[in-house]
């Protein structure tokens, strides 16, 4: 017996077997999807523990092993808030680390005001030509502020930005930041604790990524958190919630950790090197990054681990309008769809192990079929229905499936923020987002799966570049 219904048992010599045998394979293979993100859930779920709050208590207990760490903020016109960053920044809790903003080419006045807020002059410095990146034309620092140097160089894309980085830090450990971000202030001391706890085995770390939209930033640092009133930017706290404490904490505790955000990640400079650094000429440098330890790792048949710690968080501005929130899904897919072609053969490879079988089966279900799947699903269902040749029951069972997983992985995810992070002080904000997790599953979501389809086309298309993203800066407390 199949797994639909004909309404019209006439009907059926209309049909072709070709669209019934696909509607069976798009729907098999969405429930085969949705079963894999509930595992990750439920990983997730196991692995989630209340985190250490106090810095003194983590300073006391990290702050003798923690090694250097170079932070790496590369920069690109945001001039309206790498001040607030950079004192960010510099205000962390932490024994030994350096600051490293990267000045891309910036065609506004990001460079002088870093230059006349923090007194800066220009300065020589050594550089390790370790791995390639376009010219640097100088270096800037102040006596004021002996953590921090500015490298000013030619555009070259935040890649190659970062490899300037790379080869100007000193330290074993860099960490690559986003310049439009605020770090908590024990955020370092949280993320290193994986290079601590097996400093032999550990080569890369992540922490989670926040929407600071509606939050008040004083000196550098949040001061208060609160809601932003914009749909789009509160849906997104949902969406960050959801893949950061579901399934990057899923994946990691599998071990099969695929991605580490480009807006905060940890990394060992040594194995980076190896690897040739950020690739240029993609828009998931940091996606691909991660693959590329992985794969050197599995080579060279090394133990390792790359790990996602849920308790550092990074404050970063997200898109409120649909014209950037949609440019940046689009660059977001055509990366992820980029990683997995220049990686396929590590796909379900026994030598890659649990990577190539779980972390590329998660990329290929959910980023390259994903969008795919979901689109032809709420098209041929209905048409078919209206066509008379699926009956109403079978129609209802799978609208009401589809939207009830989405509904129940956004809430659920909200429970464990609460028990994993406990950023939101009131209960009528987690309130507000439980309703916002309810909202998302009635337009937006589609509209999502429309904007990944685009990165489809992009990629099919082999275009290239990041598309204008219009920053508004951080609120004032």
């Amino acid at each position: 017996m199949t797994d639909f219904a004909i309404a019209d048992p006439s009907a059926w010599m209309v049909a072709s077997a070709e669209v019934i045998a696909l509607v069976v394979i798009v729907t098999g293979l969405l429930q085969t999807m949705f079963c894999f993100v509930l595992l990750l859930y439920a990983a997730a779920a196991l692995g989630t523990r209340p985190p250490v709050h106090r810095s003194a208590t983590l300073w006391r207990r990290y702050s003798d092993q923690a090694p250097a760490i170079s932070v790496l903020a590369p920069a690109y016109n945001e001039e309206l808030s790498i001040v607030e960053s950079t004192r960010s920044l510099l205000a962390l809790q932490y024994p030994d680390f350096e600051v490293i903003v990267i000045n891309d080419g910036s065609k506004d006045g990001t460079l002088a005001r870093m230059i006349g807020e923090f007194g800066l002059t220009q300065v020589d410095r050594f550089v390790d030509w370790s791995v390639d990146h376009a010219p640097i034309r100088g270096f800037y620092a102040s006596p004021r502020f002996p953590r921090l140097l500015v490298v000013d160089k030619e555009n070259g894309g935040k890649a190659d930005a970062l490899n300037a980085g790379i080869n100007c830090s000193r330290t074993a450990l860099f960490c690559a930041i986003d310049a439009d971000s605020v770090l908590e202030s024990d955020a370092l001391l949280r993320v290193v604790r994986p290079f601590v706890d097996e400093p032999e085995l550990t080569i890369a770390a992540g922490g989670t990524i926040r929407i600071a939209n509606g939050c008040k930033v004083d000196a550098g640092r949040i001061s208060a958190i609160a809601l932003p009133r914009n749909f789009l930017a509160l849906v997104q706290i949902v969406e960050y919630l959801r893949a950061f404490l579901m399934a990057r904490v899923g994946l990691g505790k599998m071990q099969a950790l695929t991605v580490i955000s480009g807006a905060f990640g940890l990394f060992r400079r040594r194995q980076v090197v190896e690897v040739g650094g950020y690739s240029h000429g993609t828009v998931g440098e940091d996606m691909e990054l991660v693959i590329k330890l992985h794969r050197l790792m599995r080579e060279q048949k090394q133990d390792y681990r790359i790990e996602f710690v849920a308790e550092p968080v990074c404050w970063t501005e997200c898109p409120d309008s649909l014209a950037v929130l949609g440019r940046q899904r689009a660059r977001w897919q055509r990366g992820a769809l980029e990683c997995f072609a220049k990686h396929r053969v590590m796909l379900f490879n026994p030598l890659y192990g649990r990577i190539g079988m779980v972390g590329f089966g998660h990329i290929l279900l959910v980023d390259v079929l994903g969008p795919l799947l979901e689109v032809l699903g709420y098209v041929l269902v209905p048409l078919l229905w209206g066509l008379g040749l699926l009956a109403l029951p079978w129609l209802l069972a799978f609208l009401a499936v589809t939207f009830m997983l989405g509904v129940f992985l956004s809430v659920a995810t909200l429970v464990l923020e609460e028990i994993q992070l406990r950023r939101f002080p009131k209960a009528r904000e987690l309130a507000i987002l439980a309703v916002i997790a309810v909202a998302e599953n009635f337009g937006y979501r589609q509209l999502s799966n429309i904007w990944r389809l685009q990165g489809w086309w992009q990629f099919m298309r082999k275009q290239q570049g990041w598309g204008a993203m219009t920053r508004k800066g951080f609120a004032a407390a």
